[in-house]
């Protein structure tokens, strides 16, 4: 049986990783309300002890887990360990007796627990002694609702505010400035401030690299210059060479070695791999991740489905979807100043096209729209089945790769 995930960040304060919350579907069929939400949490850790793994998507991360108020009154949470996961309690859920002797029950065995979009009652505050986490969901909530939590929370200075559904750098201050700690939504991948740009030196080698590589005919030579007249990409290169991902016979002593080894469609891959790296530095690191998701589930979307298009074409589009967040510029802009043909620029500042539509086909997974991306692909007959797995296996792909880097 098959079994897919979504994986949603959750940043501390300075933006880096703090942990996942994991959203999963056993198919884009079985959206809600076709099962009820106590058969999506047993078949969600039925997935994680059989399938996927928290391991393999979480990397080490905390794991945000939603839970049923049935499921934690029969002790599902106690299936996964307590070292890995946050329980996060839906706000479905009612309090009462014995959903407190449940949580009780889980923080005294090691458990985190966190509140879903909450909205205050005061039933809930014989709960928060053994609350850990307290999730605001900044579209729902207003402004006098969010003070109203933050007051009462005082008196539990251990419960931490996680700020969730933050889509802009507005949003991401204000929750900053009343305190909370954690969050969660994708202010990240939108520009912070739009400014002019320009190029470093650094960036502009990779931009040279990137319009020979992705010529009709590329120059090797040239390619082999432009990264040996560069120390910092040469070790890039060779370190991401000697990577066990490679299956070689003999060590890689020179870039000629391994340009060879790579071909040109690897060569193109570590290209674009370089750009996104270059000009994501004082970004988080989410948004390197969620541009070599996209690039990656574009090209095997444009590989399925199309025998007439190049496939790294759709590749470039998905990396370069998130270029103006990286570098807080305009896209029109910026694609001013970079090589890739006319056809790629319209598709990314229009949003039209076959690349388009797998672009955004993986936005919406990426935020577990699960019922407008099954529209998505009914409407283009694209499998639903495939279009999942895709992804799944992009987002671990993108995972490797930034480690070989």
């Amino acid at each position: 049986m098959s079994f897919y995930a979504a994986r949603q960040p959750i940043l501390n304060r300075d933006k880096t990783l703090f942990a996942y919350e994991l959203l999963f579907r056993q198919s884009l069929e079985n959206i809600f309300p076709q099962i009820n939400d106590n058969e999506a949490t047993a078949k969600l850790i039925a997935g994680l002890q059989f399938n996927l793994g928290l391991e393999t998507l979480t990397e080490g991360t905390l794991a945000f887990i939603n839970f049923t108020h049935d499921s934690l009154l029969d002790g599902y949470p106690l299936l996964l360990p307590k070292e890995q996961i946050v329980v996060e309690i839906l706000e479905t859920a009612k309090p009462g007796k014995k959903l407190l002797q449940a949580c009780i029950e889980l923080k005294e065995k090691g458990y985190m627990l966190a509140l879903d979009d909450y909205e205050h009652d005061p039933m809930w505050k014989h709960f928060f002694p053994y609350i850990d986490i307290i999730k605001i969901d900044y579209q729902l909530s207003s402004e006098e609702q969010i003070q109203q939590i933050v007051k009462e929370t005082k008196d539990f200075p251990h419960i931490k505010l996680l700020a969730e559904k933050i889509e802009t750098y507005a949003e991401f201050n204000h929750a900053l400035e009343i305190g909370c700690e954690y969050f969660q939504g994708y202010f990240f991948s939108k520009p912070e401030v739009i400014k002019s740009i320009a190029f470093k030196p650094s960036q502009l080698s990779v931009i040279n690299l990137m319009a020979e590589v992705y010529k009709a005919e590329p120059s090797i030579p040239k390619i082999t210059a432009t990264f040996e007249g560069d120390v910092e990409l040469s070790f890039k290169m060779l370190r991401y060479a000697q990577s066990p991902f490679f299956k070689r016979a003999k060590q890689i002593e020179t870039i000629k070695q391994a340009i060879v080894m790579f071909g040109l469609t690897e060569l193109k891959r570590f290209i674009s791999l370089l750009f996104t790296a270059q000009f994501s530095q004082e970004k988080p690191q989410e948004l390197t991740l969620m541009a070599l998701t996209r690039a990656r589930f574009c090209e095997n979307m444009m590989a399925m489905n199309t025998k007439s298009s190049e496939p790294s074409s759709a590749f470039l589009i998905g990396l370069l979807s998130l270029l103006d967040a990286m570098v807080d510029a305009d896209i029109v802009e910026l694609m001013d100043k970079l090589p890739i043909s006319d056809e790629m620029k319209s598709t990314l500042i229009r949003r039209q096209g076959e690349s388009a539509n797998y672009l955004q086909l993986c936005e919406l997974l990426e935020q577990a729209q699960w019922q407008d991306a099954d529209s998505l692909c009914e409407r283009y007959s694209y499998s639903v089945e495939r279009s999942l797995e895709l992804f799944q296996q992009a987002v671990l792909w993108a995972s490797e790769r930034i480690k070989m880097l």
